[in-house]
């Protein structure tokens, strides 16, 4: 999108919030919109599931030990110390027995916040996606990398790994939790136990390895608030120790489900989650659509 298509995208916005009883534009609808980074200082605004991100970097679509998938997306976008996260754990993953590099899957949109489908998460270019098939041909065409698809490592619905896991994932998932600016990495409950049940050394990095649901085609990085991000929300820390007991109890429970917990009848019923519009976002994120 050329900038006057932007700023008509932007003004047109503005005019419909101008006009009487007028729905107000939905978040996802502006930032779906924009196709490259605003013009500013790199920063992330907000948390990673409401929030925003100025002056992001487009992951190249080939590098010398990754390639972007999904081009068509064009969610290849971050902060540029995911880029540089990206670029430097493609190059780990480049020496294990079978791997050229990684497939990276989604990042965030060119100037981040709510997208138009999938996450809830990737808004403040932090989160990275990074896929278990093992990338042994970096030389894909963009069709090729529409079409082909992910493996999936579960078993028996998250409980256990199948036959497609290997020590390699172990050793790419371990390199990227112990990077410093990593926050947390969210895998299958499976997975973490069989790394907690594998690793014989020191244990430390497994605290921000945590489990969750789906994550058995992907696994999800998300990093800590850059320095001098001043608008940035990080997440609350895990919680102490190497979390194999917790990872150990979904996996329990996914086994031998507990019981429904019985439904109070005087209980109002959930709300659905409100879509989220502009002025729900920190109020740097508007200057973040301005920006030519």
């Amino acid at each position: 999108m050329n900038p006057l298509v932007k700023s008509l995208v932007y003004g047109l916005a503005l005019m419909v919030l101008a006009l009487p009883g007028s729905a107000e534009p939905l978040a996802k609808q502006l930032f779906g919109a924009m196709d490259t980074g605003s013009r500013q200082r790199a920063s992330a605004f907000g948390s990673y599931s409401k929030g925003c991100a100025s002056g992001s970097v487009q992951l190249p679509e080939t590098g010398p030990t990754w390639q972007a998938m999904r081009l068509s997306r064009n969610r290849n976008w971050g902060h540029p110390e995911t880029i540089d996260f990206i670029e430097k754990l493609s190059r780990k993953a480049a020496k294990q027995r079978g791997w050229s590099g990684l497939y990276i899957g989604d990042i965030s949109q060119p100037r981040g916040g709510p997208m138009l489908t999938g996450h809830r998460s990737h808004q403040i270019g932090l989160d990275i996606d990074i896929w278990m098939l093992p990338a042994n041909n970096l030389r894909l065409s963009r069709q090729q990398r529409e079409s082909i698809s992910s493996i999936s490592l579960r078993r028996n619905k998250g409980a256990f790994v199948n036959s497609n896991w290997t020590r390699q994932h172990h050793e790419i998932i371990k390199a990227a939790a112990k990077d410093k600016r990593t926050a947390r990495i969210f895998v299958f409950p499976g997975a973490k136990v069989a790394m907690c049940n594998a690793e014989k050394g020191n244990r430390a990095y497994l605290r921000k390895i945590r489990p969750w649901y789906g994550h058995h085609y992907h696994f999800h990085v998300r990093l800590k608030c850059p320095r001098n991000a001043k608008g940035c929300v990080n997440q609350d820390p895990p919680p102490k120790g190497d979390g194999c007991a917790e990872a150990q109890t979904w996996v329990n429970n996914i086994i031998s489900p507990p019981p429904p917990k019985p439904r109070d009848p005087n209980a109002p019923p959930p709300k659905k989650r409100r879509e989220y519009v502009l002025a729900d976002l920190p109020k740097q994120c508007v200057s973040v659509l301005q920006s030519q």
